[in-house]
């Protein structure tokens, strides 16, 4: 029998500002639906040592970014209070795109003998798509809730769902996770 987890990434403050406004009600419906049928939620941060001396300056992504951000002592990486965890739900801190990337999650989901991942997150072309890539590699069975993921390029985020990601894994909307999983009780 699959264990499915939902992995709630990067739903910080700084990346739901490069994001469209209606995107926060299509995440939060995603951790309603996982909460409601007793899925586990687990909330994937970036998080970076104070002045980034774990991120490489030839790092496209994580060289150029402030000192700053991302950091334990920056407000713009707390959760956003509508998807912040509740409860027990695991926090996994992470220091590069992949949710795997420099901590336990494999070991936690293995723990909690989760085979199954449901992904939501910023950013679809980042987190989403690293993500999907190396979990469906790991053998993990897999679904992008289109409509819990964004990107800062809606076309890319469209491309991406369309010609790249469904040839690796589910892609579905949170309501389609959502029927698939009262008809698998």
């Amino acid at each position: 029998m699959s264990r499915t987890a939902l992995l709630a990434m990067d739903l910080q403050q700084t990346t739901l500002t490069h994001v469209s406004p209606d995107y926060l009600p299509a995440a939060a419906a995603a951790l309603a639906t996982a909460r409601a049928a007793g899925v586990p939620v687990l909330h994937v941060a970036l998080r970076l040592r104070a002045g980034h001396v774990d991120a490489h300056p030839r790092n496209k992504v994580f060289g150029a970014l402030p000192k700053h951000l991302f950091t334990a002592d920056d407000p713009g990486a707390a959760f956003h209070p509508d998807l912040a965890p509740v409860g027990d739900e695991i926090v996994v801190h992470k220091n590069r795109v992949s949710a795997f990337a420099g901590n336990n999650l494999r070991q936690i989901l293995a723990a909690q003998g989760i085979d199954h991942l449901a992904l939501a997150g910023i950013a679809t072309s980042g987190i989403v798509l690293s993500t999907a890539l190396e979990a469906a590699d790991l053998d993990y069975q897999v679904t992008v809730l289109s409509d819990a993921c964004a990107d800062s390029d809606p076309e890319v985020h469209e491309m991406l769902l369309t010609k790249l990601l469904n040839r690796r894994v589910d892609v579905a909307t949170t309501k389609e996770w959502a029927a698939a999983l009262e008809s698998a009780h």
